[in-house]
């Protein structure tokens, strides 16, 4: 087993650590030492892991004092992902931060009237999905793509596509999660689409790549309770 695959087994492991033994925001992990003797991994390994957490919002260093838990993932998450898979799937993110920010700043600067077309249509579709009772994943999916479509640059599909089994967990989860809480976070998620069309729409680019990350940010945040 290689570094990366036993990195994913300690970022796993820790998470059932953090869900399985109820630790709350703010609870102290066990030091690297403790768990690179858990795990029966090195100490370079359990540090590896725990980076990644860190990247993916779950915990946080604190100089001198170990590691803390700064959010815990959602128990509806089991539903879509088993522990296991969390750390490809939520490191997808880091890869979207990137493509997707980018992909709408091009499209704000080369969106065809066409283009802005379907963009537009996919979050009408996208709208009514979610303000139903209905799966709202396959809706979300496709404006992403719109988006991306509309840099006119197919490699940007391309890479998109080649996420579609990570990101179609995490739009499942996230329209899951948000619909088991409060209205407004729905709303909140279409008012974040909205700020992406519209910068879009507007051509600002600097702007659609601000607000494609936000919602990116946002939407990572949501699977955690």
């Amino acid at each position: 087993m290689n570094q990366t695959r036993l990195s994913d087994h300690v970022y796993a492991a820790i998470v059932d650590i953090i869900t399985g033994e109820g630790l709350e925001v703010g609870g102290r992990l066990p030091a690297e030492a403790r768990l690179s003797e858990m795990f029966g991994v090195s100490r370079a390994i359990v540090r590896e892991a725990l980076m990644r957490l860190a990247s993916d919002g779950i915990t946080e260093a604190r100089r001198g004092a170990g590691s803390f838990v700064k959010s815990r993932p959602s128990d509806r998450l089991a539903a879509f992902m088993p522990s296991t898979e969390l750390p490809t799937t939520l490191g997808s993110y880091e890869v979207r931060f990137v493509l997707e920010a980018e992909a709408a700043r091009l499209a704000a600067n080369r969106r065809t009237p066409q283009d802005m077309a379907d963009v537009e249509e996919g979050m009408a579709l996208l709208r009514a999905a979610l303000l139903s009772s209905e799966p709202a994943h396959a809706e979300d999916m496709e404006l992403h793509r719109r988006i991306a479509q509309a840099t006119g640059n197919p490699a940007f599909l391309v890479a998109f596509d080649a996420l579609h089994a990570d990101i179609d967990k995490i739009m499942r989860a996230g329209v899951d999660i948000s619909r088991s809480r409060p209205p407004e976070v729905i709303a909140t998620m279409l008012r974040e689409h909205d700020q992406i069309v519209d910068a879009i729409r507007a051509q600002d680019a600097e702007g659609a790549a601000l607000a494609m990350r936000w919602h990116l940010w946002e939407g990572r945040r949501r699977l955690m309770p």
